[in-house]
């Protein structure tokens, strides 16, 4: 894969506020795939004590939608268009890995398909599944 690619998406994430408020990080990049891990915390919890559901959709959005992004244009930016998510079990750990991965790449549409994993005592368990669909912008003031 192409370092300017893998930069491009690591500078994008780094401008993400939001993805910096709850502590996640991009763990790795390849062409039409991307990884996003999340320390639990418990500040980002839901009343039963298990991530909350907006959380665990955020991380993976962002994978997919990153994951899109190495597939696109350079001068390209991206937007989630729509997403479906299914949660699948309570999502409580030592992390959370969402990894986005492209489907079917196109020239303005990119479907893409994330999971969601929680990790306890070294094994992943399947939390949440999307399936999304990104939007490739080229507007001026778009930038990723």
């Amino acid at each position: 894969m192409e370092a300017t690619i893998e930069k491009r998406i690591k500078d994008s994430f780094a401008r993400q506020t939001a993805m910096a408020t709850i502590g996640a990080s991009v763990t790795r990049v390849e062409k039409g795939a991307v990884t996003i891990e999340l320390p639990f915390r418990s500040d980002l919890t839901q009343q039963h004590g298990f991530v909350h559901a907006g959380v665990v959709t955020m991380i993976v959005d962002t994978a997919c939608g990153y994951a899109a992004l190495t597939r696109m244009p350079a001068s390209a930016a991206v937007l989630t268009a729509e997403y479906k998510v299914n949660f699948l079990s309570p999502a409580e750990g030592e992390k959370l890995v969402a990894r986005g991965r492209v489907l079917k790449p196109g020239r303005t549409l990119t479907v893409c398909f994330g999971e969601v994993h929680a990790v306890k005592g070294g094994k992943e368990k399947l939390v949440a599944t999307m399936l999304a669909t990104m939007i490739a912008r080229e507007e001026t003031g778009l930038t990723d």
